[in-house]
């Protein structure tokens, strides 16, 4: 059974796929109000964030089908 692993073109679009999210939620929180900033930056909105994300990749890895 041969594992199929990713290969660098895969990874450096994952990467940049990553920084592009990361730029895009930049601007966008920046673009808020300073009240949007204050629940953004001072309240657990980014670990609940985080999690969610963390949740739905390994998710997604589970859910993944086997060969």
């Amino acid at each position: 059974m041969a594992d199929r692993q990713p290969g660098l073109r895969e990874v450096l679009l994952v990467a940049a796929a990553v920084v592009a999210i990361v730029l895009a939620a930049a601007a966008v929180t920046a673009l808020l109000p300073g009240e949007g900033q204050g629940i953004v930056f001072h309240t657990p909105l980014l670990i609940a964030v985080l999690l969610g994300g963390t949740a739905f990749v390994l998710w997604r890895i589970l859910r993944a089908p086997h060969s």
